[in-house]
């Protein structure tokens, strides 16, 4: 019967399974490809390391291990060596950068509060010691009011209630006789000029209360309580919110003791200062304590003449600059950092132009000891030094590996491409190279994808030049 099958028949049934065939490679394109690309690359390397090695009878064994290394498990863990070093690597974007001296300083008018008593008085107790860590609205200090003028004011103040209350009792009574006809109109309308001249008496000595600190609440409250002010608490104020915290705080009132657990939005605030003890005579306006708030902090830069033009260019760019800050391990880099804004004049003496970053803090240590005071650690603290990143020039779609994984031998740039626990060594070519990243050329030596030490090859490159014989160079690998 399939003898009886027309040709035509059969070129067609053969276009039909070649066109399915085609569309079935096309579909599995994204799941096959790289594998196979990867599989050739590796089968074109292994190729040309035979090729090199039958080219070189007779001496074969050293050539082999001068191309790459065999390591146990044990020694990828001694040369750090673990899974976050051997990374595949992939196209990123490289920004060549100038490096330039910085330090953290403190955020004018946000950092630093200053807490000083609103009025004279004595200090009768102190709540705080220096270095405690304390929230908005905390107790800080109680004040005994001596201050003479605030104290004639609100006896005058109650005194000139008490005389409006009299005359309108009298005014009310009077007007019940004028009625009547007993009592003349004049003297009722005496009454009311004299109520109306101790209401505006009124009205100064309330804004005389004000003048002194009381807000319209605590004038209420002295006139319906008839109760002088004698004891003032101060307690940390709240940077971003400016209401009742605002107000002297009476005896009785409402507070948060130190230890107090405030919301999450709220900062804690460090006591640098304590400038008063226990029965210490004060004046109003002088200082009590400073507190410091080192949530938010700034670093400053300093750019040099010829760098002026760089900083310029990455502020008009929208960049973000990077911070390296001097480790035990060597230096920590902080990445994203937003540049706040540049100064407008250069500093005479220095020749420099101050640009400043925004640098969010972190927490490091929160502790309370036995007699409840809190005490915390920030993680970066003003006056360290560091180096700032000004990114001047961006390069898309680039190999970048860390400077410590590759390493020069003579005039060549090698990196260590892993296979199982075999490390070869494949030559590179090096753009570009600064301080901590190194650009190599996409020139097919490398693929995305391949996995590559990430650092410890110079020790790599010298265990080869151990196995094959040769004397070690102890500056190999070294840039000078």
């Amino acid at each position: 019967m399939l003898g009886k099958i027309p040709p035509s028949l059969w070129a067609w049934l053969r276009f039909i399974v070649g066109a399915v065939l085609l569309l079935a490679i096309a579909a599995s394109y994204g799941w096959w490809w790289e594998p196979f690309s990867n599989w050739v690359n590796s089968t074109l390397r292994v190729a040309d390391a035979m090729a090199e090695h039958d080219g070189h009878a007779g001496d074969s064994s050293a050539t082999a291990n001068q191309a790459s290394l065999v390591l146990t498990s044990q020694a990828m863990r001694n040369l750090g060596l673990t899974s976050e070093y051997l990374q595949p690597i992939s196209l990123t974007t490289y920004q060549r950068s100038i490096s330039l001296p910085a330090v953290v300083v403190a955020k004018p008018g946000r950092s630093q509060i200053i807490v000083s008593s609103p009025l004279n008085g004595v200090v009768t107790h102190v709540h705080a010691v220096t270095g405690e860590a304390v929230m908005p609205n905390d107790l800080l200090f109680e004040i005994r009011l001596t201050y003479e003028d605030l104290v004639e004011t609100q006896t005058l103040y109650l005194k000139t209630l008490a005389e409006i209350e009299v005359e309108s009792r009298e005014i009310a009574r009077l007007e019940k006789a004028t009625q009547s006809g007993a009592i003349s109109g004049k003297t009722l309308l005496e009454r009311r000029y004299t109520k109306e001249k101790l209401e505006a008496l009124l009205r100064s000595q309330r804004e005389s209360l004000r003048l002194h600190g009381l807000s319209d609440r605590q004038v209420d409250a002295l006139g319906s309580d008839g109760l002088l002010l004698r004891d003032l608490e101060v307690v940390a104020p709240d940077i971003d919110r400016h209401s009742e915290s605002e107000e002297l705080r009476l005896s009785g009132k409402e507070y948060h003791s130190v230890s107090y657990v405030a919301p999450d939005d709220s900062r804690p605030l460090v006591i640098d200062q304590l400038q008063v003890h226990k029965g210490q005579a004060v004046v109003a306006g002088e200082m009590l304590c400073s507190l410091s708030d080192y949530s938010q902090l700034f670093i400053e830069g300093k750019a040099f003449d010829q760098d002026i033009a760089s900083v310029s260019r990455a502020v008009e760019q929208g960049w973000s600059v990077a911070a390296v800050f001097p480790d035990t391990d060597g230096q920590r880099v902080v990445q994203s950092l937003r540049l706040a804004y540049v100064a407008n004049a250069v500093d005479p003496t220095s020749r420099t132009l101050s640009m400043f970053v925004e640098l969010p803090n972190e927490i490091l240590r929160d502790e309370v000891n036995i007699d409840g005071q809190r005490h915390i650690a920030w993680k970066y603290r003003i006056g360290q030094r560091l180096q700032l990143r000004v990114p001047v020039e961006q390069w898309s779609d680039q190999i970048v590996l860390p400077v410590e994984a590759v390493v020069k031998s003579g005039p060549d740039w090698f990196v260590f491409q892993q296979n199982g626990n075999r490390f070869d060594r494949t030559p590179v070519h090096v753009q570009h190279r600064d301080q901590t990243s190194v650009v190599i050329s996409n020139d097919g030596s490398l693929f995305p994808g391949d996995v590559v030490a990430m650092r410890s090859a110079h020790q790599l490159q010298m265990a080869i030049k151990n196995q094959a014989g040769g004397a070690i160079d102890p500056h190999a690998g070294h840039v000078h």
